[in-house]
């Protein structure tokens, strides 16, 4: 990892962050490359989705939300009739066959985009209404293919706020961050481009996009640190957060093909759990389990074997020049290497 790390910040990768902890390392390892401090704030992109699935398995640990039953049935006015037996699990694991996202900010919106913004609901409803444009015909059937998919997640979030009738930065607030003591990790509102310092200076080309808008909300929006990531996996893997029957749902995966186009699980079969984990195989046989999460300027990631003995939390900050994936691939097999400080993963 050091050696990793001391190649950067090169054409592809400005700086980086990566923490390493476990089981027999006296203190979590950290190291950097270019101008990033050890304790740097990050956006933490699609990582949030593990924070989302949380809550919602907490709901249906209070029976406030049921797992089983269609989403339609909470939020009526926002899911079309075509979707309507589309359950709140299929959502969890991305099973749902919702159509992908459109309308959203991109290059295309012209300078400064990284600053537009959209509403949560406008995420579904944009995304509804592109795919009835297109023609796309009869939804596939739920829970049958297993396509990652951010929409998603908004819909998550918007049926925390509805059946709880508070907003899910509250919840998010109340339920996890404030328990956990994640002082350093935040969901910030809607109009609030700002993150905390200490934290990296993002450029993609000539482009700072370091202060950018949290439009992706229980989606992708939220901001932490990678001692914080590392909190809230040891205490969701240990079962801090969720009684053993959601507890169980963390690590279930669905035995379902996983579509041609989802290009998120390396290992070509399906790999998000309905607690929007991934669970990916690495060349050595270890099997792990986290999130990636990238938005414009970070690439990030937390992952651990299962029983906690090794785990990692990660920050790259990609230039936009070429995929960053290699990279990524190269932290999380380093730090899963088999002749580590425990003699194992």
């Amino acid at each position: 990892m050091r050696d990793l790390l001391a190649r950067l910040p090169d054409p592809v990768v400005n700086g980086a962050l990566v923490r390493v902890a476990g089981v027999g390392q006296a203190m979590p390892w950290t190291g950097t490359a270019g101008e990033v401090s050890g304790d740097a704030h990050f956006r933490i992109g699609s990582v949030t989705k593990i924070f989302t699935s949380t809550v919602v398995l907490q709901l249906a640990a209070e029976r406030r939300i049921a797992i089983d039953e269609p989403v339609r049935r909470y939020l009526p006015d926002l899911i079309p009739a075509a979707y309507g037996t589309v359950t709140v699990r299929e959502l969890l694991d991305h099973t749902s066959g919702l159509p992908a996202p459109a309308g959203i900010p991109g290059p295309a919106d012209g300078p400064g985009w990284w600053r537009k913004s959209v509403s949560p609901q406008d995420v579904v409803r944009n995304a509804f209404a592109a795919a009835e444009s297109r023609g796309a015909g009869q939804p596939p059937e739920p829970g049958k293919v297993q396509q990652y998919n951010g929409v998603n997640t908004f819909v998550l979030g918007l049926l925390v706020e509805k059946v709880t009738g508070r907003t899910f930065k509250d919840e998010l607030t109340h339920r996890i961050i404030r328990p956990l003591g994640l002082r350093n990790t935040s969901l910030p509102s809607a109009d609030d481009m700002s993150i905390p310092a200490p934290h990296a200076r993002v450029y993609v080309g000539t482009d700072e996009v370091t202060e950018q808008s949290p439009w992706a909300w229980a989606e992708g929006g939220m901001i932490s640190t990678a001692a914080d990531l590392d909190r809230f996996t040891t205490a969701l893997f240990r079962g801090r957060l969720l009684p053993p029957a959601q507890q169980k749902l963390v690590f279930t995966v669905p035995d379902v093909a996983s579509a041609p186009t989802n290009k998120n699980c390396i290992n070509k079969t399906s790999c998000f759990s309905v607690g929007g984990l991934m669970r990916i195989t690495l060349d050595n046989g270890v099997t792990v389990w986290g999130k990636t999460g990238s938005l414009t300027g970070w690439t990030n990631g937390v992952f651990t074997t299962r029983d906690l003995k090794r785990r990692v939390a990660y920050s790259l900050n990609p230039t936009g020049t070429a995929s960053e994936l290699p990279y990524v691939m190269a932290v999380v097999n380093s730090a899963f290497r088999s002749d580590g400080p425990t003699g194992r993963p």
